[in-house]
């Protein structure tokens, strides 16, 4: 077996973006929503419903993302102890998304130039989204069942000049629009009459957080009228259902993935001089001269793979050619090796 050490301007390493449909199939826009019954009728449905894109028994159904909703006050959902005021589901995903947005339990939320105390949450499968969500990719589709009100949502990356962040990294508003484009017939940053922004994405972490004040606005004032309660004395609504609702009556759902790949090119130099004689023990004879004399002249061998190295000479990995290369001295061979990680 021959050795080369690599020299210095042997090996380069390369990052590129790479975007791909989100939604499981790669299908670009979901428009079929389920959710599972024995999911819906367990104990984690007060918190959250797993939606997948067929029903929930079919053998190619898989998670696309899971909703929520949360309150500061812990409407909208059962309390845990009917005697302790605004501790429930809903209060504990709020805390839980303002732990993980804004890393401060003293802190509100603001969409816009408006502060809301509930909202809702939109957590895309970390299967689905790999890396992080590209910003400007995203359409959501929001109907309103019975009414035939209709919000399409998207986000203002394409408007900000200087990018927001915060514990989970990249923040962009939500705005009335399509694919990154802001409707500007509801006002000029795409924000509700009154609401603020219809919410937030945090790209860098999968999470699509929506204003609910925004969607429980008039369809004058922009929003839906999704009719939220926010009684807390009331412990039968269930806010959650209702959301799932806008996204189940003839809603749909676009965004893609982004994933930046690293790669390192590795070039496996043989020179005319080199790799010309084979390591093959069974062309040496036993008091080690060549068995064939025309090898002693004119050598032949053939490149079949190339092994990696360490320098303890611990084999890393084989790049297996597709054919034997000959080699001889009059031939050089460059081999480009590429590592995915």
């Amino acid at each position: 077996m021959s050795y080369k050490r690599f020299d210095q301007e042997d090996v380069v390493v390369s990052a590129e973006s790479v975007t791909a449909p989100l939604w499981t199939g790669d299908i670009t826009t979901l428009s079929t929503f389920f959710t599972s019954s024995t999911q819906v009728g367990g104990a984690s449905a007060d918190y959250y419903y797993d939606i997948y894109q067929t029903g929930s028994t079919n053998e190619a159904a898989r998670v696309q993302f899971s909703v929520a909703y949360a309150d500061k006050q812990g409407s909208g959902s059962v309390l845990f102890n009917a005697d302790v005021d605004g501790k429930s589901p809903s209060s504990t995903v709020y805390g839980q998304y303002r732990n993980l947005a804004l890393g401060d339990e003293e802190t509100d939320f603001s969409f816009g130039s408006d502060s809301s105390e509930y909202f809702y949450v939109i957590a895309i499968d970390r299967a689905r989204y790999k890396e992080k969500l590209l910003p400007g990719t995203m359409e959501i589709v929001l109907n309103q069942s019975g009414s035939g009100e209709q919000l399409v949502l998207t986000d203002n990356s394409k408007q900000v000049s200087t990018v927001s962040f915060n514990d989970a990294g990249r923040v962009y508003e939500l705005v009335s629009g399509s694919l990154g484009t802001v409707n500007t017939s509801v006002n000029e940053n795409g924000y509700t009459n009154g609401s603020g922004s219809y919410g937030k994405l945090l790209p860098d972490v999968g999470i699509i957080l929506l204003n609910g004040k925004a969607l429980d606005a008039s369809s004058a004032n922009g929003g839906l009228n999704l009719g939220i309660n926010r009684d807390s004395n009331d412990n039968s609504p269930n806010n959650l259902a209702s959301f799932y609702d806008i996204f189940a009556y003839s809603g749909s759902f676009r965004i893609q993935s982004e994933e930046t790949i690293t790669s390192n090119f590795v070039f496996v130099r043989a020179r005319n001089s080199e790799f010309n004689y084979s390591t093959n023990p069974s062309l040496i004879t036993g008091s080690g001269e060549l068995r064939h004399n025309v090898m002693i002249d004119s050598p032949q061998s053939y490149i079949t793979a190339v092994g990696l190295y360490n320098d303890n000479n611990d084999l890393l990995a084989v790049a297996k050619l597709s054919r034997p290369l000959l080699k001889d001295f009059t031939k050089e061979t460059l081999v480009r090796i590429k590592l995915d990680y």
